[in-house]
């Protein structure tokens, strides 16, 4: 077999191998003899059918087997041997030509094919000690978790019937038919519909002129719809609503103890505030994580200038220009109103793939020193994790898992990446500073990779990516018309 190297640009390469017509003859040959004893053809005994009879029958097709092996192995095989490493699945080529090909199968011409590919770049690890970061930590305040239990403990709250007027706070039980230019619509009627007032569950003014309605009250009422309201039959009319008020009752007094607990599901007043406490600071303890890790590797980044194989770069240029573009849409915007182009913004995300694939080169070279492993039971819990967030559809997961090439390794890579921070961590220098929750979680402008002098387009999703402190942005909740969920929304379905 000979290897030439026919490309060596940068970090691309080209490589041509031919082996022999002979060669493969010889290992065609030897394929034959193990499969000789086996074969059963008419009009022969076993293991007597001459080599040039199973060759015959059986050449072409075992000559096929052996160039897809070939492929399929070879590339591997010499790369290691040359010391490298490809960054992406190489790619192989060789001849189109039916005559050509028929050639190599009868072993009549030699085997060629090309492979093509990058390598990763070699560097040299450095020393990680004069790295410092800052550790954002926040105390949770008794108050903080009083409030949060009372907001959860709304889903708890009881009301009881009462006379008189209603009062923001009251929940009031109402029939109601919603009509436009004086025709009712699909989905604006209900009947003994709840609604608490001042919850702004329904389109805004609706609920407002429910305030000091009585038991036994029928009114009518006015109110325009939004005018980006999803129903676009709707948007922006004014509509009247039929209201009959069944009920009026007040909501029951809030108290955190043990009455509230068993009510959610738990023992004592003490578990539901230390459960809590524990789903607060693990928020917060996320937030910290992101600055941390994102200061980390920021410094990465000044440590570290070497050239990226540039279809790693596409690859992930592509994953956030895809997410650039899902964001301007959901928005409504173009890049304008980001003030910015097309152009600036395709120039300054290429520089933050680059910045993404040399970073994630370089941790994975520090993990790969410093001996990280990911364990088997870490990746099971994970795969369960992606199995929890799609209820009904575990076998799919399962089955793309199973049978899809790399789609393991997207569950690893992340677990690798967080255990090499935590290995970080502990070489380098970590100093933790108290902050308030508004500190916290204030927005560091200056941390979002994002067009300079420009405003990110879509905000900040898909640059902060880059440094693993991808900031979610809430999604806020639309107002519903009256009913329920129902009523005029469901006219948009």
């Amino acid at each position: 077999m000979q290897v030439i190297e026919t490309l060596a640009q940068g970090l691309k390469r080209e490589l041509k191998v031919v082996i022999p017509a002979k060669d493969m003859e010889a290992r065609m040959n030897e394929r034959l003899a193990e499969v000789k004893d086996r074969v059963r053809i008419n009009g022969f005994r076993p293991g007597k059918v001459p080599v040039a009879h199973l060759k015959k029958v059986y050449g072409k097709s075992i000559m096929a087997d052996l160039v897809n092996e070939i492929v399929r192995d070879k590339p591997t095989e010499i790369l290691t041997e040359r010391g490298e490493k490809s960054a992406t699945q190489p790619e192989i080529a060789m001849t189109e030509d039916e005559a050509e090909a028929n050639k190599i199968l009868n072993a009549e011409a030699d085997l060629e094919f090309t492979v093509a590919y990058e390598v990763i770049p070699k560097f040299e690890l450095k020393d990680v000690s004069g790295i410092k970061v800052v550790r954002e930590v926040v105390d949770v305040a008794e108050d903080e978790v009083n409030e949060q239990i009372l907001r959860i403990a709304e889903s708890a709250r009881t009301y009881e019937s009462k006379k008189g007027k209603a009062a923001n706070g009251d929940r009031v039980t109402i029939d109601y038919l919603g009509k436009v230019d004086g025709v009712a619509f699909d989905g604006g009627k209900d009947e003994d519909a709840e609604l608490v007032l001042g919850s702004n569950r329904f389109i805004p003014g609706f609920e407002e002129q429910l305030v000091g309605a009585k038991a036994g009250d029928e009114k009518t009422i006015t109110v325009t719809f939004p005018a980006d309201y999803p129903a676009a039959n709707l948007a922006g009319k004014e509509a009247t609503f039929d209201i009959t008020v069944k009920d009026v009752a007040a909501a029951a007094a809030l108290e955190i103890n043990d009455e509230l607990a068993t009510k959610l599901g738990l023992e004592s007043a003490d578990k539901l505030k230390e459960i809590v406490r524990g789903q607060i600071e693990s928020q917060y303890g996320s937030v910290t994580r992101q600055k941390v890790k994102r200061q980390i590797l920021d410094q990465l980044d000044e440590l570290y200038q070497f050239e990226t194989p540039e279809r790693l770069v596409d690859a992930e240029f592509e994953n956030i220009w895809r997410q650039i573009n899902t964001d301007l849409q959901q928005a409504g915007k173009t890049f304008a109103d980001e003030e910015t182009t097309e152009e600036e913004a395709r120039a300054e995300y290429r520089k933050l793939a680059e910045r993404r694939v040399r970073l994630g080169l370089v941790l994975s070279e520090i993990g790969e020193k410093a001996g990280v492993q990911v364990s088997d039971d870490e990746m099971q819990r994970s795969l369960f994790e992606q199995l929890r967030q799609f209820p009904g559809q575990e076998k799919q997961i399962l089955d793309y898992f199973k049978n899809t090439p790399g789609a393991a390794a997207s569950l690893r890579a992340p677990l690798f990446e967080e255990k090499v921070v935590d290995h970080l961590l502990s070489e380098i220098s970590v100093t933790d500073k108290s902050v308030s929750k508004e500190e916290l979680m204030a927005d560091d402008e200056e941390a979002e990779d994002k067009p300079a002098a420009k405003k990110a387009p879509a905000k900040k999703k898909a640059a902060a990516k880059a440094e693993a402190a991808e900031g979610e942005e809430a999604a806020a909740p639309k107002k519903k018309a009256p009913a329920k969920k129902k009523a005029a929304d469901e006219s948009a379905e």
